[in-house]
């Protein structure tokens, strides 16, 4: 299956199972929400997480993208990327944990053909507030899944204050070999889909409250599915990555890590600018402009000529295409040059403050700092400048 093919067999699924397909949300979290980025389906829902009645109902199903930036020094490995799609469904006070996790069963191995023997599924063994989730532990065992029970791996929660919830996580093999350890002991158990259990709120001194409503709230990532089902090592080898596989080699030679991070950068920072965010000094702007430079960094770091004027408009239109955005490629093209035009500068700057006396020895803490806060040297652009 293509990725198209996934979304299509994941919502049609869950629409003959009773659920409302809603549209997704931009990376642009709703008012009032903290954080920077949406970073998960249930961001824009969380009013209705909460006990506000939802319009099309208690079934809910969508696609959303999402923008994580815990992930950035991840990017790169076989299972992470910056911006991403994530498959979601919601019970808003309607079904229970365990039919959830049935259905994602039932969708894995019937709809997308996983062999049930190569699953092994983690539960939330229980801790000094909260019982063990016996519901889904039951299920897995009726279903013949291995189980893993944990404790802080297997509850979920938006922050420190929030809803939050017992999870049970579902992970694929992927080695060579047949199944073997649990998903904590042996990284080839890929995780594929978390069901939440989404029943408490925690307050602000740690204790836990009930929600007027007791949600399932799941999370699928697309891409890392896709690479799955397709049979590839990495997310960048799925079919999305298609075209930047095709064109980027042939037109900046780099060594594998080095290419999975220009091409995960280059599109994140599409997709943003997409969204309506410019570079800026703070704030979701600082996010994009930490992306273009980081690609400009890697791209500059064997070849000073190697720039961003190379980039065809055909990944800028398929990535937009893709994430179903209506921005114009030439504007994003317009952004991502001025911002390419900045760093140029910048690094001429620092070039000049690295070159007297006091930064000709190695750099202190202290001087990282100077060099960040003061003249808006970040530490990786001035390794690179020292490197050289």
């Amino acid at each position: 299956m293509n990725t198209d093919q996934i979304v299509r067999t994941f919502l049609e699924y869950f629409e003959e199972r009773g659920h409302r397909r809603i549209t997704g949300s931009t990376l642009l979290p709703p008012p009032g929400d903290p954080v920077l980025f949406t970073t998960s389906g249930m961001h824009p829902l969380t009013p209705y997480l909460e006990g506000r009645p939802h319009p099309l109902g208690r079934r809910l199903v969508n696609v959303q993208r999402c923008l994580r930036t815990t992930d950035l020094e991840e990017v790169g490995d076989n299972t992470h990327l910056t911006v991403f799609e994530m498959l979601g469904t919601w019970s808003l006070g309607d079904y229970e944990g365990p039919l959830s996790l049935d259905w994602g069963y039932g969708l894995l191995t019937e709809g997308f053909g996983v062999d049930p023997g190569l699953l092994h599924v983690t539960v939330f063994g229980g801790d000094d507030q909260t019982g063990p989730d016996t519901a889904s532990l039951e299920l897995w065992q009726e279903r013949g899944v291995p189980v893993e029970l944990t404790v802080e791996d297997n509850w979920w929660s938006n922050g420190p204050t929030g809803p939050c919830g017992p999870d049970s996580e579902i992970f694929l093999w992927t080695g060579d070999t047949p199944p073997e350890s649990t998903p904590t002991g042996d990284e080839r158990w890929v995780e594929v889909w978390n069901h939440v259990m989404m029943r408490h709120r925690r307050l602000v001194d740690g204790s836990l409250v009930p929600l007027p409503q007791r949600n399932v709230d799941t999370g699928l990532g697309l891409e890392r599915l896709a690479c799955l089902l397709q049979g590839r090592r990495s997310v960048f080898e799925c079919d999305v990555f298609d075209p930047w596989r095709r064109i980027v080699p042939a037109l900046w030679h780099l060594d594998n890590p080095s290419l999975r991070l220009v091409c995960d950068h280059l599109r994140s920072a599409v997709v943003v600018i997409g969204d309506g965010v410019r570079p800026a000094n703070t704030g979701r702007g600082y996010v994009l402009r930490r992306l273009v430079r980081r690609v400009l960094t890697v791209l500059r770091r064997d070849d000073p000529s190697r720039g961003l004027e190379d980039l065809p408009s055909e990944l800028i239109q398929h990535t937009l295409d893709h994430f179903r955005q209506d921005g114009d490629p030439d504007l994003v093209r317009k952004v991502l040059l001025e911002e390419e035009r900045r760093f140029g500068r910048l690094l001429e700057r620092g070039r000049q403050v690295l070159a007297r006396p006091r930064f000709r020895g190695p750099l202190t803490e202290e001087d990282f700092h100077y060099l960040h806060d003061t003249h808006g040297l970040p530490r990786d652009l001035v390794l690179g400048l020292r490197s050289r």
